[in-house]
């Protein structure tokens, strides 16, 4: 039986990275991505000529060149045998391609793979960037002349899950905190100066109850990661991450339920990792570290509610408690999470796994998890309508 891995991973830090169009100088996306091609192979112990497939989220609009994996390819110099494809997932785009990579592998297609991507979008002027977020996530004829964009959705969740579980913005602001303190820690992130409850809470307000250190600003970001079959990843005698399990489910809805559905019971994420728990063999309460798809507070208590690892009305009061925090009971979101370490959104699931990948891998330094050997990421479709669960493994 075929078993995939993550064998190799390299990330350029989050933040600004993209360059004007008047500018002397560019960077460009492809160059960069190369560099860590050059990385990630490296550290991977693989070559270019092992590599047979190429799986890429698909790239912003705001990006000049189009079908950007054939473009890859030659720029590489491969020839591939299995597949160049490029997803399209909005949010979930980064932990698609990541699946799609791993199904490469399971199915025998490549032996070796690289899933990669660039996000860029912090030089697009604002106006166009919310016009086009808004007419990606939502129903241009009822969310986007309401100026519905993702933000407003969690911002909702936050008050009806204050009003159904009595929990207060304080207590949902530790998570802020607690993600800013993990970031600090990580050369990844794009905001890393350390903040305090009362920092969040004085905040300049961006949709009520949510404030601006509670959500992701713009950013730009560059991934890659070598996937592999598990007889490549133990010839090369390095340690790797094991795929155990993965789930995936949409509820059908667009962003927000229209049917009266629960706004804070992230169905989508519940049975998903359920799917994901029971392929992997385990519990909820097996799980060392988890490194979620968040791009608020709210959104981190809701999650973690739904993959088990708080029961309903717990999530806020869990974080504020400590056993979120590095060192707690279920460390959540130890690279500093979308709104600390930063969420360009295409490839945010990459950087994700990358997280535990580099975990399990013990390459985390200052943030590692004592003793991890296995870790969850997750990836989201609008207000987890969908969701997507990797279990992974360490192997030494």
């Amino acid at each position: 039986m075929t078993v995939a891995t993550i064998l190799g991973g390299a990330a350029l830090p989050i933040g600004k990275i993209q360059t004007t169009a008047d500018a002397d100088l560019h960077n460009l996306e492809h160059e960069l991505l190369l560099e860590l091609v050059l990385q990630a192979t490296e550290q991977a112990g693989v070559e270019k000529k092992d590599i047979g497939s190429i799986v890429m989220p698909l790239m912003r609009e705001y990006t000049r060149q189009r079908y950007f994996a054939i473009f890859m390819a030659n720029a590489l110099g491969i020839e591939c045998s299995g597949s160049m494809i490029e997803a399209r997932g909005y949010g979930l785009a980064g932990g698609l391609a990541l699946d799609l990579g791993l199904n490469e592998i399971l199915l025998g297609r490549a032996k070796v793979a690289l899933v990669m991507g660039a996000n860029f979008e912090s030089a697009i002027p604002a106006p166009v960037h919310a016009s086009r977020s808004m007419r990606s996530t939502g129903d241009v004829d009822f969310h986007m002349p309401a100026g519905f964009i993702p933000i407003s959705w969690y911002a909702m969740d936050a008050v009806r899950y204050m009003h159904e579980h009595g929990a207060t913005r304080a207590e949902i602001a530790h998570v802020a905190v607690k993600n800013r303190y993990h970031a600090s820690l990580n050369p990844l992130s794009q905001f890393r100066k350390p903040i305090t409850v009362d920092d969040v809470l004085a905040a300049r307000p961006i949709v009520d109850p949510l404030g601006l250190l509670e959500v992701p600003g713009r950013s730009d970001g560059v991934v890659c990661l070598v996937v592999a079959s598990e007889d490549v990843a133990k010839a090369t005698g390095r340690p790797y991450a094991r795929v155990r399990g993965r789930g995936f489910q949409h509820d059908g809805s667009l962003q927000i339920d229209d049917c009266g559905g629960d706004m804070t019971a992230f169905i989508s994420a519940q049975k998903a990792s359920a799917t994901a728990y029971a392929q992997a063999g385990i519990q909820a309460h097996d799980i060392d570290f988890a490194e979620v798809y968040a791009p608020c507070t709210i959104v981190e208590v809701l999650v973690s509610e739904a993959l088990g690892f708080f029961p309903r009305g717990q999530g806020a009061r869990g974080a504020v408690r400590g056993e979120t925090t590095l060192g707690g009971r279920i460390p959540i979101s130890t690279s500093g999470s979308l709104m600390s370490r930063g969420h360009p959104p295409n490839v945010t699931g990459l950087y994700n796994a990358l997280e535990v990948f580099d975990q399990l891998t013990g390459r985390a330094g200052e943030r590692q998890v004592k003793d991890a050997a296995l870790g969850l990421c997750t990836s989201e479709l609008g207000n987890y309508n969908a969701a997507m669960v990797h279990i992974m493994e360490g192997v030494q």
